[in-house]
C-alpha cells in the first residue's frame, strides 16, 4: 500500500484505501521504498529540471528516471544531484546533470527522509548529505518526499535516532557541547559521527556531522532551528521545516493502517 498526502490539501489523497480481501503479501522495507519511489516518479514530466535525492529510497527514484529516459518515455530531463554519490549514479544511468548556478529554480525534487511528523516536517541527513539536499530542495517548486511507514513519528527526534547537524571541523567539540546544552531539557546527547574506520565522517563539503539524540520533544521547531543556526560553527541542520509539498508513504497494509490513519487524522 502507498498513501500520498499534502498538508495543503483539504482532504487526503489515498492511493489504496481499502484493506485487501485476501491475505496481504508482506513486503520488505526495500520493496516498500521502491514502491514509494516509483509512485513519486509519476509526478515527473518531460522537460523538467529535477532535484535528485540521496539515500536508500531516493536511489530507486533516480534509477526509475534513468529507465524512463532510456525507454524514451521521458525526454529533456536535467538532474541536479544532492550528493556525489547521486551524481555518480545519475551519470551511470545517462541522466543529464547540471547545478543550481545554472538552474536556480527546480521544477520538482524527489527525496527520502529519516523522519516525518504529522505536519510534514522532516528529519534528513542520516546519509550525510543534508546541506546539499536542503539547498536543492529549498529551490524547488514541488518537493515530493518518499518514505516507508517506519519513518513516521509523532514529533521530530521521536525515533530516538540521530538528528544531524553539519558543523565545521574546527573545534567541533566546542560546537557539539553548545548543541547539547541547547537541548538539555530534551535529554539531548550530541555525538560526532564516525565512519566505518572510526574516523570522523566527512561530508561532501568537507565538514563534520554532530548527531543529536533526543529523549523528548524539543518544542517549537522554528525556534529550535533559529537557535541551532545562531551557534558559530554550525553549517546547517537536518530539520526540513515546511518544505515537503507531498509525502508518499508505503507500508504493509494491516500494520500500516493502525498507524498511518491516526497519523493522517492528526494533521487536522
Amino acid at each position: 500500500m502507498a498513501v500520498a498526502w499534502s498538508e495543503k490539501a483539504s482532504s487526503m489523497e489515498a492511493l489504496s484505501l481499502s484493506p485487501p480481501m485476501s491475505p496481504p503479501v508482506i513486503l520488505t522495507q526495500d520493496e516498500l521504498k521502491k514502491i514509494a519511489a516509483y509512485k513519486a516518479v509519476e509526478f515527473v514530466e518531460s522537460g523538467m529540471v529535477l532535484g535528485l535525492g540521496t539515500g536508500s529510497t531516493a536511489k530507486h527514484a533516480v534509477e526509475r528516471i534513468g529507465e524512463l529516459l532510456r525507454q524514451g518515455r521521458l525526454t529533456n530531463i536535467i538532474g541536479i544531484p544532492t550528493s556525489k554519490k547521486t551524481q555518480e549514479q545519475a551519470i551511470s544511468l545517462g541522466i543529464p546533470l547540471s547545478d543550481l548556478d545554472s538552474h536556480p529554480t527546480i521544477d520538482l525534487a524527489i527525496d527520502g527522509a529519516d523522519e516525518v511528523d504529522p505536519h510534514l516536517n522532516l528529519v534528513k541527513g542520516r546519509g550525510g548529505s543534508l546541506l546539499r539536499e536542503k539547498m536543492v530542495e529549498g529551490a524547488c517548486k514541488k518537493f515530493v518526499c518518499i518514505v516507508d511507514e517506519s519513518k513516521l513519528v509523532k514529533y521530530l527526534g521521536g525515533s530516538g535516532l540521530a538528528m544531524p547537524v553539519e558543523v565545521v571541523s574546527f573545534c567541533w567539540k566546542f560546537t557539539a557541547n553548545k548543541l547539547q546544552n541547547l537541548f538539555r531539557d530534551s535529554g539531548c546527547v550530541a555525538k560526532l559521527r564516525k565512519d566505518c574506520k572510526g574516523e570522523p565522517f566527512v561530508t561532501d563539503n568537507g565538514n563534520y556531522i554532530v548527531d543529536l539524540y533526543l529523549k523528548k520533544d524539543i518544542g517549537d521547531l522554528q525556534v529550535a532551528s533559529d537557535a541551532i543556526l545562531r551557534i558559530a560553527g554550525v553549517v546547517e541542520h537536518g530539520m526540513f521545516l515546511d518544505m515537503a509539498t507531498t509525502v508518499i508513504v508505503a507500508g504493509n497494509c494491516y500494520c500500516s493502517w493502525e498507524w498511518i490513519l491516526p497519523f493522517l487524522a492528526s494533521i487536522d
